[in-house]
């Protein structure tokens, strides 16, 4: 079973990797990422912005090569894109 994982850490992480947050400003989203807690075992992340895709993917490889477990996913009704990320 997953240990406890806290959103604030995945994204403390995420910054001292150089990626920024996403904000909402003049109408629309700047790119960037977001994290939410799901639970006391699991967070999700999300990006905001082109290449959703391909950025999902290269923070999972940075998140992965932490040690955390990544899974890929999508909310249901053909929702967003997320990663789900937990502790092994």
């Amino acid at each position: 079973m997953g240990r406890l994982i806290r959103a604030a850490s995945v994204d403390r992480f995420l910054i001292d990797k150089g990626h920024e947050h996403s904000e909402f400003g003049a109408g629309d989203w700047d790119p960037g990422f977001r994290v939410a807690q799901e639970g006391r075992r699991m967070v999700h992340v999300f990006w905001d912005g082109p290449g959703e895709a391909d950025q999902l993917a290269a923070i999972a490889a940075e998140l992965r090569a932490e040690g955390l477990h990544v899974h890929a996913s999508q909310m249901r009704g053909g929702g967003r894109r997320r990663l789900e990320v937990s502790r092994p």
